[in-house]
């Protein structure tokens, strides 16, 4: 069984224009590179504890 199809909250679509500028900006700063950017989002250490991260 599939899901309907349904719009996206405000939220959701924030979140992805977030994601997709954070891509954008990491792309223009390592151009021209050799290595692909990595999209995933590394554990925090102990200098980001002043950042807030969804779980």
């Amino acid at each position: 069984m599939t899901k309907p199809h349904t719009r996206p909250s405000p939220e959701e679509i924030k979140e992805k224009q977030d994601l997709d500028d954070a891509l954008e900006e990491g792309l223009e700063e390592t151009f021209p590179g050799s290595d692909p950017v990595n999209v995933i989002q590394p554990a925090p250490s102990r200098g980001d504890s002043h950042v807030k991260r969804k779980p």
